[in-house]
């Protein structure tokens, strides 16, 4: 027996406890984080068709502002961080994620649509997953280790299940952490989460909104370069807009200290800029421009529009995410750029769609398979050519603060 013991089992069959393991945790995750992202995008349909219904809701959003900054100053300090709190607790676990951050990002960001905030939603899928996913930590006796891939597959989880891209929600998970690193050991359960959590969203009826980016262009040279050349611009912009909503931010919060009184003061400006400046556009997600830029022609300036919308919005303090917006931003460029680069307007739209969030996000593959998912296998060349460009143009800042860099997005000359 003791013979028995002693015997080191071959790596397969050793491995396969743990592939179980991870197989049922990731699949719970994806239970939870898939059920609350499919009453998330219900809720926020809701909220988008009662706004558009009643416009004059836009003259609420200071007071609604300010009492969600009310009770995230009585009640959610501890989870204010958001996704950066999510990112410190993967460098450096110290406490469990508390449960109030799924609802209190849930309800803050359907309230921040219903009055019309420009704020997108995968940071709330993110926190919720990942506040969700925490929750098994205590009850399964997880090591800090287990803990780190626990709230990674949450991520994953999340953002796979409110995009409906289960492969670029995988590797955005195991990409979002650190520039320059990956986190191998975390592929299954980020894998399985993503690829699991779509599929329940999906069968609690949810549908995703589709874009056609129409025709792909033959591979040539000029086609590449204008793509390397658009991929510049949307890195500029998506380091732009990191930059700008970190900065305005950090001005608000040294301007006015009381934090209810960011969103009541930030409210009253943008509500009377959409009503007496007609910029409807920029309100709540922004869905219809983003799927009208991928068919037709649209004002060269949307897309500075929905940035300065959405920097007000989270300088401010309004909950809710940078993605979307940052989609609206990049395809509605891109749709400027295609003229100026003689190439079709879906395609262009498609690229700056994941372009821009490629740079600001730091997270070029993720992009470049979100792509592939939502427009094509065909556009991925393309797609990979202008996320990784707009990855390295983008610098050294993200919309993350809490993304770390591991290694340099390239040496100095000389």
């Amino acid at each position: 027996m003791e013979v028995f013991r002693r015997m080191k089992l071959p790596e397969p069959i050793d491995l396969l406890p743990q592939v179980g393991k991870w197989l049922i945790l990731a699949t719970l995750v994806a239970i939870l984080a898939g059920s609350a992202s499919a009453l998330f995008l219900v809720s926020l349909d809701w909220a988008t068709a009662t706004r558009e219904a009643h416009r004059w809701l836009i003259w609420l959003l200071p007071v609604a502002g300010f009492a969600v900054g009310w009770v995230y100053l009585k009640f959610g300090q501890s989870v204010e961080g958001g996704n950066n709190l999510l990112l410190d607790e993967i460098h450096d676990p110290k406490k469990t994620i508390p449960l109030r951050m799924a609802p209190l990002i849930l309800v803050s960001t359907v309230i921040s649509h219903l009055f019309g905030a420009s704020v997108g939603r995968e940071g709330t899928a993110v926190q919720m997953g990942g506040a969700l996913a925490d929750q098994l930590t205590q009850l399964f006796k997880l090591s800090p280790h287990d803990r780190r891939l626990l709230l990674m597959a949450g991520i994953s989880a999340g953002f796979a299940s409110v995009f409906g891209t289960p492969l670029a929600g995988a590797v955005f998970g195991l990409e979002v952490l650190m520039v320059g690193r990956m986190r191998y050991d975390a592929l299954w359960p980020c894998f399985v989460s993503a690829i699991v959590a779509d599929q329940v969203t999906r069968l609690w009826g949810v549908q995703h909104t589709h874009y056609a980016a129409g025709l792909v262009p033959a591979l040539s040279v000029w086609t590449l370069i204008s793509v390397v050349l658009a991929g510049m611009i949307f890195g500029l912009i998506g380091m732009l807009f990191a930059e700008a909503a970190h900065a305005l931010s950090a001005r608000m919060k040294a301007w006015i200290s009381h934090a209810p009184l960011r969103p009541l003061f930030g409210g009253v400006v943008f509500a009377a800029v959409v009503w007496f400046g007609d910029g409807w556009r920029y309100v709540g997600l922004g869905l219809p421009p983003m799927v009208e830029s991928f068919q037709q022609a649209v004002p060269a300036w949307d897309f500075a529009g929905k940035l300065l919308s959405t920097v007000w919005a989270l300088g401010c303090g309004f909950k809710g995410g940078e993605v979307t917006p940052l989609f609206f931003i990049g395809s509605t460029l891109g749709n400027a750029l295609a003229p100026l680069l003689h190439q079709p307007l879906g395609f262009m739209a498609a690229l700056g769609f994941v372009g821009v969030f490629a740079g600001a996000a730091n997270t070029p593959l993720a992009c470049t398979l979100m792509a592939m998912e939502l427009f094509g296998a065909p556009i991925g060349i393309f797609a990979a050519v202008a996320c990784v460009v707009s990855y390295l143009f983008s610098g050294h800042t993200g919309i993350y603060k809490s993304q770390r860099t591991e290694q340099a997005k390239h040496q100095p000359m000389g």
